[in-house]
């Protein structure tokens, strides 16, 4: 639901063009209607397929910057009027990275509270109704209007996947690597679909950005892997031991009197 605002503004027909980049003004507006951040308006998930990919890149990025100064959120609302008004030029990512932002928790993103800092990173997660509107009208916002690092879109049902860079204020698409990953340069790693189907995280070496319940039974298994490698060092140590004792009696001498 919309929070109603306190001070109600005009209607307004004019929309900016996406041809011209939003210069959102630094001083505050006579009348300021952002006094208290505004919640989202952003619709239901389709599906829980949907719900369980941006719940786990959301997870994810969290947990790798946990500490950092970053932003991330998901299915909220990003505010950008040049006039800071809150009923128009706002859109929804499905997940949107904020590097060098205080990561408090907010009900939305408003770029005129937060320094006139857009977003640097974008992910898409595509469904059957908001697929068009993801690979064109998003896409040129992101493009013209934030000057939006990188941008990601991915459907987790057809696995359609592509990735782009802002270069020269113009989208060049990623060109994925031989594991089909796409880099990006904001987040100094790949991004790429796991053996199970979902978009994950990798480093530049290749390797998956764990969760933190995936780090912690990663931890598990290696204390395991290393209690039962002392086990069997232990008792090979015995065998060998219990080996030579037999010799030496075969010898004729009493291995418990050798000191």
């Amino acid at each position: 639901m919309v929070q109603t605002p306190s001070d109600p503004v005009t209607p307004h027909t004019h929309q900016p063009s996406l041809g011209s980049p939003v210069i959102v003004p630094t001083a505050k507006p006579p009348r300021d209607n952002a006094a208290d951040e505004w919640w989202s308006d952003e619709p239901q998930l389709e599906t829980e397929l949907h719900r369980a990919q941006i719940d786990l890149l959301l997870r994810l990025i969290k947990w790798h910057w946990r500490g950092q100064r970053m932003y991330c959120s998901g299915n909220t609302t990003v505010y950008f009027d040049p006039e800071n008004r809150t009923n128009r030029n706002f859109r929804g990512p499905d997940v949107y990275v904020v590097f060098n932002a205080d990561p408090r928790l907010r009900k939305s993103w408003m770029v005129w509270r937060e320094g006139n800092q857009f977003p640097n990173v974008v992910f898409g997660i595509l469904s059957d109704a908001t697929a068009k509107r993801d690979r064109t009208t998003k896409k040129q916002i992101y493009q013209d209007v934030w000057q939006l690092s990188n941008y990601f879109w991915f459907h987790p049902y057809t696995q359609e996947f592509q990735g782009f860079r802002l270069v020269q204020g113009q989208y060049q698409a990623l060109q994925p690597n031989e594991r089909g990953h796409l880099w990006s340069e904001e987040m100094g790693l790949f991004v790429g679909m796991h053996t199970d189907g979902m978009l994950r995280l990798f480093t530049p070496a290749g390797e998956l950005v764990l969760l933190e319940e995936e780090e912690e039974r990663s931890r598990r298994d290696l204390v395991q892997r290393q209690l039962q490698t002392e086990r069997q060092r232990a008792e090979a140590e015995r065998q060998r031991a219990d080996q030579l004792a037999e010799r030496l009696r075969q010898l004729g001498i009493d291995p418990d009197a050798i000191q």
